[in-house]
C-alpha cells in the first residue's frame, strides 16, 4: 500500500483554494491537502507538525505575509532548506520568477485561468521525484 502525502497550499484565494483540493483528489487519492488561507497559517502549520508536507504550494500574492518572505523565512530554517516549494501564482513576471529562483523555491508554476490546464500543470508538479529534482534555468518554469 502506498503512503499517503501530504500536501500544504497557502492561497488567500478561496476559489482557488477549492479547485486545488478537487484536482488533487481527482489526481489520486494518496494525497492529502492542508490548505492555509495566508502566509501566517503556513508557517505555522509547517513549524507545528503532524503532518509534515511532502510539497508546499505557495500563492505569491497573499495579504499580510507573501508567499516570497514566506519561502525566504522557511530557506532561513535548516529543518525546511530541503523542503520542495512550488510557487503558484497568476504572475508570469520574469523578475517575480528569478526573485522566486533566488530565494530558493523549488519550481515555479503560473496558474491557468483553464480548468484543464491547471490540472495539467497540478498533475506535471505531483509527478516530479522531489527528492532528485534540481532546478535550474531550464525546468524552474512549468510550461504549457
Amino acid at each position: 500500500m502506498r503512503e499517503d502525502l501530504t500536501i500544504f497550499y497557502a492561497d488567500d484565494d478561496q476559489d482557488d483554494l477549492e479547485f486545488f483540493k478537487e484536482i488533487v483528489g481527482e489526481i489520486g487519492e494518496h494525497y492529502n491537502v492542508v490548505t492555509q488561507s495566508n502566509g501566517e497559517e503556513l508557517l505555522k502549520a509547517i513549524n507545528n507538525p503532524p503532518p509534515h508536507p511532502y510539497v508546499v504550494f505557495l500563492d505569491i500574492n497573499m495579504p499580510g505575509i507573501t508567499g516570497l518572505e514566506v519561502l525566504k523565512k522557511l530557506r532561513a530554517d535548516n529543518q525546511h532548506k530541503e523542503l520542495p516549494v512550488v510557487m503558484f501564482s497568476t504572475s508570469k513576471d520574469d523578475d517575480i520568477i528569478e526573485k522566486s529562483r533566488q530565494l530558493g523555491a523549488s519550481y515555479y508554476m503560473p496558474k491557468s485561468g483553464m480548468f484543464d490546464q491547471l490540472r495539467q500543470s497540478i498533475a506535471h508538479a505531483l509527478s516530479i521525484n522531489w527528492r532528485s529534482f534540481s532546478a535550474n534555468d531550464k525546468n524552474f518554469v512549468y510550461n504549457t
